[in-house]
């Protein structure tokens, strides 16, 4: 039986590789995309979608609307979200993007969707914990980890009671292809490329990398399965960030270039963020 996927977020760095995944090998898929108006001429040349519906700005959009896009649609895979580096954690955006979340999730429940796929973060959690399972209790403590800890909150409550199957996938320490020039792996890269010297911290954080594409995978498979509830998106392998940098670094055989304590730890960074799969 083919079932029709409504994806959102898909020409970012998560979603374009959930995109990527969905057209790879799923021939009982039936894809639709949600996308904003700006970014319809980066999806035209794709054939193999459905449908692409034009927005210019989802998380404006009202229940009714998303209840029309949504008619035949089997499930929702909800990645969009205001992520600008810099920005995103502090950003009054986030209440934006929780409300329109909700307008979506009333909208779908309203056209008869069967499963909902969010994309929550592992800053939902209590990271004082260090090692976080999903049953670590949440305590976020930015607006944009709060708002999506209220957006689990919420849709794990009312969807299933609404008959609709939910699940909701933390996302990790992601890295890979199309990630943002400002993030620590593109600036290592550029960095060791070009000869000169990267300035970090310490350096001996634990933190739970996994490339986009595997979490892509990950996401896809949980959205074609019936898990339900919060899922981890992480790798559970610990390594320091020095060592992160150091094999990138290996790459160009440039260690030397890699200059630890030119910056401050951060004193209100965990130690460690290490996921278990579940």
């Amino acid at each position: 039986m083919v079932r029709t996927i409504l994806l959102t977020g898909a020409t970012g760095f998560v979603g374009s590789q959930v995109l990527r995944t969905l057209l790879r090998g799923q021939d009982d898929v039936q894809l639709r995309v949600v996308a904003r108006s700006q970014h319809l001429k980066q999806l035209s040349e794709l054939t193999d979608i459905e449908s692409v519906i034009e927005t210019k700005d989802l998380f404006a959009e009202k229940a009714d609307w998303w209840a029309k896009v949504c008619d035949g649609v089997d499930t929702i895979i909800h990645v969009a979200w205001y992520v600008e580096p810099g920005r995103y954690l502090e950003s009054s955006k986030n209440l934006e993007c929780l409300s329109g979340t909700l307008a979506m999730a009333s909208g779908a429940v309203r056209a008869g969707v069967r499963r909902f796929i969010g994309i929550g973060t592992c800053f939902e959690y209590e990271l004082a914990d260090g090692v976080l399972s999903v049953d670590t209790p949440l305590k976020p403590l930015t607006p944009y980890a709060g708002a999506k800890a209220a957006a689990f909150m919420a849709l794990a409550q009312w969807l299933p009671a609404q008959g609709v199957e939910f699940a909701w996938c933390r996302l990790f320490y992601l890295y890979g292809e199309g990630e943002d020039a400002r993030r620590l792996v593109p600036y290592l890269r550029a960095k060791l490329q070009a000869g000169e010297t990267a300035e970090l911290t310490s350096g001996q954080q634990i933190r739970d990398f996994l490339d986009v594409q595997e979490a892509a995978q990950l996401i896809v498979s949980v959205a074609l399965s019936d898990q339900q509830g919060p899922v981890n998106i992480c790798s559970g392998q610990p390594i320091t960030v020095r060592q992160l940098a150091e094999q990138i670094a290996d790459e160009f055989g440039g260690r030397a270039l890699l200059k630890f304590g030119a910056r401050p730890d951060n004193i209100i960074d965990p130690a460690c963020v290490l996921g278990i799969r579940n």
